[in-house]
Parts: C-alpha cells; structure tokens; sequence
C-alpha cells in the first residue's frame, strides 16, 4: 500500500452493521508512501499511526469517491 498526505484512507468493517471508517493522512514516515501514517479520523478528528490491513484502501488527493 502507497499513500501521502492529502490522501484518504477507508477502512471497510469486517461486521454487518458497522460503518467504515474514512481518515485523511497527514503525515507518511516513508519518503515512499510506505505504511505507518499518520491519520486524522473522522467525525472526530483524532489522529493517530495506522498500520493498514486488508479491509483498507487509499483514495488519491483529488480523487471522487463513487
């Protein structure tokens, strides 16, 4: 997985019923794009590392979601 700041990041849940979670990532370790980041979680705005697992996925800056 590649991502930089500006990205978005959705995480769908791996339980009917709950919802996915969408954060923006602010900040990448790796002049790469290479996992941790450093993610700011919505509706609340909390941030924290987040190392991505399977059920995730990276919309590029800019990109529509549809």
């Amino acid at each position: 997985m590649e991502a930089h700041a500006g990205d978005r990041i959705v995480v769908r849940s791996t339980h009917q019923g709950e919802p996915e979670r969408i954060g923006e990532v602010v900040g990448c370790t790796e002049p790469g794009g290479a996992p941790p980041y450093r993610v700011r979680w919505q509706p609340d705005g909390h941030e924290g590392l987040f190392y991505p697992a399977g059920t995730a996925t990276v919309l590029r800056a800019g990109t529509a979601r549809g």
